[in-house]
């Protein structure tokens, strides 16, 4: 699949649906509970919903009764940026994927050993490959 940079807005508004554009594009928050994968527990890889890059590892997701998608760690740390994110008068850090830029969520330092990382992710950010 092509960079973000190389898909003008309006083929991503034709190709996603409408939450999946405004988290990914718009950063914006599904509801808790709601989305496809938050307990999940196939095993396989989740990928970028815009781009297709392999993000995260089912052997990496853990249940952190959040109501989102929750992993230890990245597929790749390679594979995901991290950025300040100071909006909602909170200070996060952003997770994108770093090949396209999409918003996938963010990373909290409670996660369980070995990072101590939680990774909290859109659902809608995702899409899952057996």
């Amino acid at each position: 699949m092509p960079k973000q940079q190389d898909v003008s807005q309006d083929d991503l508004k034709k190709r996603l649906t409408e939450e999946e554009y405004h988290v990914t594009q718009e950063k914006g928050t599904e509801a808790p509970f709601s989305g496809a994968f938050w307990n999940s527990k196939e095993k396989g890889m989740y990928h970028c919903v815009v781009c297709g890059e392999p993000l995260f590892s089912s052997e990496t997701k853990f249940d952190s009764g959040t109501g989102w998608p929750s992993f230890t760690s990245a597929h790749g740390e390679h594979q995901v940026a991290r950025s300040d994110d100071l909006s909602h008068g909170m200070q996060r850090i952003e997770v994108t994927c770093k090949n396209c830029g999409a918003h996938l969520g963010h990373v909290f330092p409670d996660g369980p050993g070995p990072t101590g990382e939680r990774y909290c992710i859109n659902s809608c950010s995702l899409k899952f490959q057996q």
